[in-house]
């Protein structure tokens, strides 16, 4: 006649216990030592072996060559009491007898001798619940038995269980079986069937198990029941309708490569084919938690519960261990979310979606060692910008360099009251207009070119009979355009203005202007506002018939020049696309701030 696993399995000596050593031991001094309690507690997760073990210790107390901790298991009284038919070990079922008169019941029955063993034996399961009425009645009967009464309670809920009753009892608690005992276990009850199991698939039902013995030997008889004669990982994720480790491969690799549209596609393929919105969350939440424990080094099968060489080598190096935890965060809210959505299935996409998005995720502590560096490198040495025409020191900033320059102005202008204009002598005779020498122009007179227009401006007003007053200024050079149309944007149009400093040099082809940015939406930010920028340079150069440029030129491969840039602001440039260019303070400083930097 066919016997499940459990129940074929059932061990039947102390030695046979599996991962409860602590138990084993105890017991088996206690009764070499012929220190026998009246009353034992067993308490523990469910299928860890207390029912098992009070059938054992039964045993051995009534066995033909005990007291001994090795029971014979051959005498009548062994066999009797592993077939559940001995007169003197009575299993009572807590649950079903609850009341205070079945405790009464029990109790005149404890008045007669064992029948033909050497001690009466009471085995109650699931002792806790018993009614309060019950377990007071007992209290009395459990501290001062007969001496031929044994009680043993075992109970998987022991802080139901009375403060009282536990006081008369010695207490073992039972815990639940490493999954390598587990595994070994599973193996053995496969060999003793003649069928072929997989290491991989045993660690798989070892943890499904969750270290309880029966429930191991339970899922494997429904394993082995439909993988006929050879157990293995594939045959039970197809079976069971779980998600294999490669579907999930696969979409981590989309995800990882910021491919949406992929991961989205394989993810329906899965679900159309029998795997639920909760098992597939289930399975990645595992495969997350899995991969998690090789990027911190865990290789151990036992506790991965699969081989780390299922995982393809490209999902390990790709994403770093905070990413990974992000991952599984994400997994975890999604199976508290699909209880309470509308559609489970609109949550499941919106968590791959997230995935995909999860490359571009910088911790908030790379963000911070980054400052940190970026602090250090410009506190070391100032920087210089593309262009290598202006040049500031780190921590001075813009407001101070401004006012410095119009200070510098202001104090030009006292030199004179007037404007520098030229007076032609009148012993001086020229042939030609060409031959009259420009006005004197002071260096750093005017902060911008438009300062200096409308000083040519206020010539041609003050002398209209000389026609050279459009000719005294220079025509400035592109990078003095550049900069001239950046100040006047950056107080009206602070994100042109930005996009206008992060272009490269700009060139100058007959009457076009050529712009090159360095990203899409700088390019698109210019474009907009072309208009304006036209008509500012056009203002400078005197030139309305002037054309705009803009291009998209890519990043130029060395980021920067520095070797000596800390490592991590190049892993945060690289991730962004970014430039180093220079640094400024955009602090607003404090008057006596102003004062020391205009010093």
């Amino acid at each position: 006649m066919y016997q499940v696993t459990a129940t074929r399995r059932r061990p039947q000596t102390f030695d046979a216990l599996l991962g409860q050593e602590f138990v084993s031991a105890t017991l088996k001094k206690s009764i070499e030592s012929n220190k026998i309690a009246h009353a034992y507690l067993f308490s523990g997760p469910r299928g860890c072996g207390k029912t098992s073990t009070a059938r054992i210790l039964a045993k051995s107390l009534n066995c033909v060559n005990g007291p001994t901790a090795s029971p014979c298991g051959v005498c009548d009284s062994c066999i009797q009491i592993t077939n559940g038919s001995s007169f003197d070990v009575i299993e009572i079922d807590g649950a079903s007898n609850t009341g205070v008169d079945d405790v009464r019941k029990l109790k005149d029955e404890i008045l007669f001798p064992p029948h033909s063993a050497r001690y009466k034996v009471y085995i109650i399961d699931e002792v806790h619940m018993l009614s309060t009425n019950a377990f007071n009645a007992l209290l009395k009967t459990i501290e001062e038995p007969p001496p031929y009464v044994i009680f043993i309670f075992a109970t998987t809920e022991l802080h139901k269980v009375p403060a009282t009753i536990k006081s008369r009892c010695q207490q073992f608690n039972f815990k639940l079986v490493d999954i390598e005992v587990l595994k070994d276990a599973l193996a053995q009850a496969a060999d003793e069937i003649g069928i072929q199991a997989d290491d991989e698939a045993l660690y798989w039902i070892a943890r499904e198990g969750t270290g309880s013995v029966r429930d191991s030997y339970t899922l494997f008889d429904q394993v082995a029941a439909f993988s006929v004669d050879h157990i293995s990982l594939e045959k039970i994720q197809d079976k069971l309708g779980l998600t294999g480790i490669e579907i999930i491969n696969d979409i981590v690799l989309a995800c990882m490569n910021k491919n949406a549209n992929a991961a989205l596609s394989i993810l329906h393929e899965c679900l159309n084919n029998g795997v639920s919105v909760e098992q597939f969350c289930i399975d990645c939440a595992k495969y997350f938690r899995t991969l998690l424990l090789v990027k911190h080094g865990i290789t151990k099968e036992s506790i991965l519960g699969q081989s780390a060489s299922r995982f393809s080598l490209e999902v390990i190096q790709t994403w770093n261990s905070v990413q990974v935890e992000r991952a599984l965060a994400i997994m975890l809210q999604l199976f508290k979310d699909i209880h309470l959505s509308v559609n489970p299935t609109y949550e499941l996409e919106l968590a791959i979606s997230r995935l995909s998005l999860l490359s571009d995720y910088v911790p908030p502590n790379e963000l911070k060692i980054a400052y940190e560096k970026l602090k250090e490198l410009f506190s070391s040495k100032p920087l210089e910008n593309n262009n290598n025409d202006i040049k500031m020191q780190s921590g001075q900033s813009i407001h101070a360099m401004s006012k410095k320059m119009s200070q510098e102005h202001n104090e030009t202008i006292n030199r004179t009251d007037t404007p520098q204009t030229y007076s032609p002598k009148t012993e001086t005779s020229y042939d030609t207009v060409d031959d009259i020498p420009p006005p004197e122009v002071y260096e750093g007179q005017f902060e911008s070119f438009s300062e200096a227009n409308n000083f040519s401006s206020q010539l041609h007003t003050q002398s209209p009979k000389t026609e050279y007053s459009a000719e005294i200024i220079r025509t400035p050079t592109i990078d003095e355009i550049k900069h001239t149309i950046i100040e006047e944007f950056t107080k009206g149009e602070p994100v042109l203005a930005t996009s206008l400093t992060e272009t490269f040099d700009w060139e100058k082809d007959n009457d076009t202007i050529i712009i090159k940015a360095k990203k899409r939406f700088h390019q698109d930010t210019i474009k907009a506002q072309i208009h304006k920028i036209k008509e500012k340079i056009a203002r400078i150069l005197h030139s309305p018939s002037i054309l705009i440029e803009v291009q998209l030129v890519d990043l130029p491969e060395k980021i920067t020049s520095d070797d000596k840039t800390p490592v991590e602001i190049k892993n945060l440039m690289r991730k962004f696309q970014a430039q180093l260019v220079d640094v400024i303070d955009i602090s607003e400083p404090t008057s006596e701030q102003e004062e020391t930097e205009l010093a």
